[in-house]
């Protein structure tokens, strides 16, 4: 089929699209804010605070983990209403002020809750999207979380300093409902299983992994990482070095960069593969760390979140798409879960590992440290998958490629 004539934006593609930018734009929101909420409301300390935030996303790994076994049987539509209405149901607990340990459990829930629903939106956009603009539709598709992270943050900030708690929950259990609705017209397809696959047998690790994955999920897990040391630290380092007005912009360039690049860079791995992209993005993450590392006024500050959002931005589409390039359609689910495990896996025990490290280092040399990792996990995504897809490659006429 000719890319052309391949139908990318669809009604079912925006919906979903959408319905995972609303779900997105609460968790990014309540991010920012959830911490302050604890120390202010029911006065515990800011490390019980950062748990509050932080369980979050431990709920989100387990939904994920679980989720992905279970959508092949129940189905896409109906894990997604199930998460959804998990998300809303959930999020009416926020009003509910009875103590810390409640507000952890309902931060726990809700976590589950988006692990279930992301992933469900994450399986129906791969199959809705044809297979020849794969690489370009999920990179349109991981944009509703890139704008999420710019604009659900400055919501946040802006919320808590001119309305109350209670609104901001307000808000959000809107923002649910809002997706909840839209997704109850989208048409999923249905993918036929293999007859094995419909077997039930002894517990095996394939039941909750998808083992095509594996491969690619080690990469996206080890460059999240690296991430991590960015989106949780950066503020601290801006401290530091008397940047913190330019660091309120960094995470806007880095939006930016990324809905520049996408369109292009997702096209680019339909026509000339995956490793079009990923080998010059591992060369921008790295030169955006090292260049953050050694920053010393606002442009290089700034010029860095660019690099990162060229680099590091473009490498977690790319990743997704080759998990579900890898795997068959009937174990999208599968991949898709362990591909997001890994990554939340990365960006949310990465600040728990880091912080370890940063009193020996201190924040410019861990950026240091950071680029360097990038940089040599070329080699291990080379043997994980570039090799492979170089192999595939070379047997493919130009007319195909």
């Amino acid at each position: 089929m000719n890319q052309s004539k391949a139908k990318l934006w669809t009604k079912d593609f925006i919906i979903v699209s959408s319905a995972n930018f609303f779900l997105y734009l609460v968790f990014y929101l309540l991010l920012v804010t959830m911490a302050v909420y604890a120390v202010e409301q029911f006065h515990v300390s800011e490390s019980k605070g950062g748990l509050v935030t932080g369980i979050f996303i431990i709920g989100t790994l387990i939904g994920r983990l679980f989720i992905g076994r279970m959508i092949t049987t129940i189905g896409n539509k109906r894990m997604l209403y199930l998460g959804l209405i998990l998300f809303v149901l959930i999020s009416v607990l926020y009003f509910i002020k009875i103590g810390i340990t409640f507000l952890l459990i309902t931060r726990f829930l809700h976590g589950i809750a988006l692990g279930i629903a992301s992933t469900a939106t994450g399986t129906i956009v791969a199959e809705v999207i044809p297979e020849v603009r794969k690489g370009e539709g999920i990179s349109y598709y991981s944009m509703s979380i890139t704008l999420a992270t710019a604009i659900g943050p400055f919501i946040g900030l802006f919320m808590s300093q001119h309305t109350s708690f209670s609104a901001i929950f307000g808000f959000c259990l809107a923002l649910g409902i809002i997706s909840f609705i839209i997704s109850l017209f989208v048409k999923v397809p249905e993918v036929e299983k293999p007859a094995k696959a419909a077997k039930k047998v002894k517990f095996k690790l394939s039941d909750f992994v998808e083992p095509n994955a594996l491969p690619i999920a080690v990469v996206i897990l080890i460059l999240s990482l690296g991430y991590s040391s960015v989106l949780s630290f950066i503020n601290f380092y801006a401290i530091e070095i008397n940047l913190v007005e330019m660091a309120s912009l960094f995470f806007v360039v880095y939006a930016v960069a990324i809905l520049v690049s996408r369109p292009f860079t997702g096209r680019l791995m339909d026509i000339k593969g995956a490793n079009a992209v990923m080998y010059p993005a591992f060369i921008l993450f790295t030169t955006g760390l090292i260049l953050l590392s050694t920053a010393e006024s606002s442009i290089p500050l700034l010029l860095a979140g660019v690099l990162i959002g060229f680099g590091f931005g473009n490498m977690q589409s790319t990743t997704q798409a080759i998990a579900v390039k890898v795997t068959p359609p009937y174990r999208i689910g599968l991949a898709t879960s362990t591909y997001y495990i890994a990554l939340d896996a990365g960006l949310g025990f990465g600040p728990y590992v880091l912080g370890f490290i940063i009193p020996i280092t201190g924040y410019s040399a861990l950026y240091t440290i950071m680029g360097v990792m990038v940089l040599a996990t070329i080699i291990l995504y080379y043997f994980m998958h570039g090799k492979k897809e170089s192999t595939a490659l070379s047997g493919v006429s130009p007319s195909e490629a």
